[in-house]
């Protein structure tokens, strides 16, 4: 793995200004164009009726607003659809965990009978019998498109503005929500760093029992029902939560965290908070402040700012 430096990535107030990448797939602005075109090409499925930016939806901070994963067909899958803002700085992918590389991932949509239902022999003639990409490779495919997503980026909120030194970036009930996740919440146990995710595995008691979430990776008993922290980066932007979509609001969410009913391999963290309804707002409140600029593509001004 090679930390590259991102000079032409302009990296938002917040996040870290190194951009890891490997060795074999370094970030270059062509394999990022090209990327990018291939994001919004509903060539990459069977019936030519979706792309990636289909589930992956810019306005909603690279998600959807749907519970549950539509795909092909409206073929419903198990899992809610996640984000994949600072996905660059990801330690492993999908909610399961069941990925390592950015280059593996972006081609498992494209062969999921419940996504875009396509080989990738098949996408690739199709593409090149298009005239549109010329001497195109699986490789092209996996490489262009992980450059792509590493430069969706979400950061420059007002959390950050704060945290950078402007005391006035924050409302008084902001500062109090604030607290709250460092304090009573407990919420930085898993929601740390620039990203705010540990990239770990919990049980945090949402969902049936019927999906085994990273025990169907781990083999681990312990890992029951456990999935993969998200970023709370625009967090207010992605509703509904978690991950089969169950909790429609953050008030929901929070209130979740409040009660934390009792349940089989629940994370030892999680445990009833008993919050006031002043609490609860403030806190809901600091989550928004977490909404800022979300940014793509090699060019400094790209994305759009959602202050």
């Amino acid at each position: 793995m090679t930390i590259l430096l991102a000079l032409q990535l302009a990296v938002p107030l917040g996040l870290d200004a190194l951009i890891p990448a490997p060795d074999s797939n370094p970030v270059r602005a062509d394999r990022v164009a090209l990327g990018k075109r291939l994001f919004f090409d509903n060539d990459l499925s069977r019936n030519r009726g979706l792309s990636c930016a289909t589930c992956h939806k810019p306005d909603y901070a690279f998600t959807d607003d749907l519970p549950l994963a539509v795909g092909i067909d409206q073929r419903r899958g198990h899992r809610r659809t996640p984000t994949i803002v600072n996905r660059a700085y990801g330690k492993s992918f999908f909610w399961d965990g069941r990925i390592t590389t950015l280059e593996e991932q972006v081609l498992l949509p494209i062969q999921s009978p419940e996504e875009m239902d396509m080989t990738l022999s098949g996408v690739v003639a199709r593409l090149k019998k298009s005239g549109q990409y010329p001497g195109l490779a699986v490789s092209d495919l996996s490489f262009s498109l992980a450059s792509y997503v590493r430069t969706i980026l979400a950061g420059d909120s007002p959390y950050d503005r704060y945290i950078a030194g402007d005391r006035t970036a924050l409302t008084s009930e902001q500062l109090a929500g604030l607290r709250l996740f460092r304090g009573k919440g407990n919420c930085v146990t898993c929601h740390v760093g620039p990203n705010l995710t540990d990239e770990r595995f919990h049980n945090t008691g949402t969902g049936g029992t019927e999906d085994p979430g990273r025990a169907k990776v781990s083999g681990k008993v312990e890992d029951q029902g456990a999935f993969k922290t998200p970023t709370l980066r625009d967090v207010a932007r992605r509703a509904p939560y978690m991950h089969d979509g169950s909790l429609a609001t953050l008030d929901e969410v929070v209130e979740h965290y409040d009660q934390a009913r009792a349940r089989p391999h629940l994370d030892s963290e999680i445990r009833p908070l008993r919050l006031t309804a002043d609490e609860r707002n403030a806190l809901v409140a600091f989550l928004r402040s977490l909404t800022g600029v979300i940014q793509e593509g090699m060019n400094k001004n790209a994305g759009s700012s959602v202050r």
